[in-house]
């Protein structure tokens, strides 16, 4: 059962990169529009996303359950020393879905219209730079585990674990990879005039991406980061990176085409294989301290309550995954029947 457990666990960190992704993008790509672009961005994703945007956060409160129930050892890390940055995501979450409905159904249309669109890009913006300092974080050895945390300066158990180059680059890649996921999605949700503003920024983000996540591995390995040495040495993560180079290629061309099928499949699939390349590295042994590597498998749930997760798991996925389907599938942003 506890195959099931961590199946689900990764599981939702796909999905939640993949739709949840997509999702702060589309305010990234906002963002960096021109004003005339911005109102047509606007348009578009509240008619896109506005029906399911809820849905995209069921994943990570998913893996917070899990990590709480399952591994109390990883998340008691985590709640400890990240808590200030995952306490700016939340806060960032908030922000943005307040953002989201008010500059949609404020009745008063004034300069509160300006403060919720500013709030909006924004916090789709940091937000995901701040989660993805967070995954910087529990790879980039800063953390220092000791038995009592007060021994620690406050700069050194909660400030420098996370407040980090390494992590910061992570953060930023990781926005990168937001605003790569929403273009590719909005090519398919407009008009041929208009899908041709995503099909440049779809283009310009896969560049971006490629650049920020060359220039992490290129600081971690200079400055000796255990993550990227073990990266590098793990011959299943550099051949994974290696096909994600490959199909640069044909991402890149269905991109330009304007193929919103073939786009999205490619696009998943590199996210797929960029997560499981990280991932294999060096799992079990995903948070990696000052001193040695944390592994998620140590000082689990008792079996009893892992099977009962596990069964609860099962239930909950037999019930919510095809109705995320048919949600999905009902607001057209399923369209693998479709035709290109």
């Amino acid at each position: 059962m506890l195959y099931v457990v961590l199946f689900f666990l990764m599981f939702s960190l796909y999905l939640y990169i993949l739709l949840g992704g997509a999702d702060y993008g589309a305010g990234i790509v906002e963002l960096f529009s021109s004003k005339e672009n911005q109102k047509i961005t606007k348009k578009t994703i509240y008619r896109v996303m506005g029906p399911v945007w809820e849905a995209n956060h069921i994943w990570i409160i998913i893996m917070i359950v899990i990590l709480w129930i399952a591994f109390p050892a990883y998340y008691n890390i985590m709640v400890v020393h990240l808590h200030i940055p995952l306490t700016i995501v939340l806060l960032g979450v908030t922000l943005r879905g307040v953002a989201f409905v008010f500059r949609h159904y404020d009745a008063v249309i004034d300069d509160s219209q300006k403060l919720y669109d500013g709030m909006f890009k924004i916090s789709s913006l940091m937000t995901p730079i701040f989660l993805g300092m967070v995954f910087g974080a529990l790879i980039s050895g800063k953390i220092k585990i000791v038995e009592d945390v007060s021994t620690l300066t406050f700069y050194e158990a909660f400030i420098r674990p996370w407040f980090n180059v390494f992590s910061i680059l992570v953060g930023l890649f990781f926005a990168a990879l937001c605003a790569f996921l929403s273009s590719v999605l909005l090519i398919g949700e407009s008009e041929k005039t208009v899908s041709k503003i995503y099909i440049r920024k779809a283009s310009f983000a896969t560049m971006v991406v490629f650049i920020i996540g060359l220039i992490t591995f290129i600081y971690g390995y200079f400055f000796q980061y255990v993550f990227v040495q073990d990266f590098l040495q793990n011959g299943y993560s550099i051949t994974l990176m290696f096909l994600s180079g490959v199909l640069l290629v044909p991402l890149r061309i269905t991109i330009r085409k304007g193929r919103r099928v073939l786009s999205r499949f490619f696009a998943g699939l590199q996210v797929f294989l960029i997560l499981l390349a990280a991932l294999i590295s060096h799992f079990p042994d995903i948070i990696i301290t000052e001193n040695t590597s944390i592994n998620l498998l140590d000082n689990i749930a008792p079996d009893i309550v892992i099977n009962v997760l596990g069964i609860s798991l099962i239930i909950g996925g037999t019930v919510i995954l095809p109705g995320l389907f048919h949600l999905l599938k009902s607001f057209k942003m399923i369209k693998i029947l479709e035709r290109n």
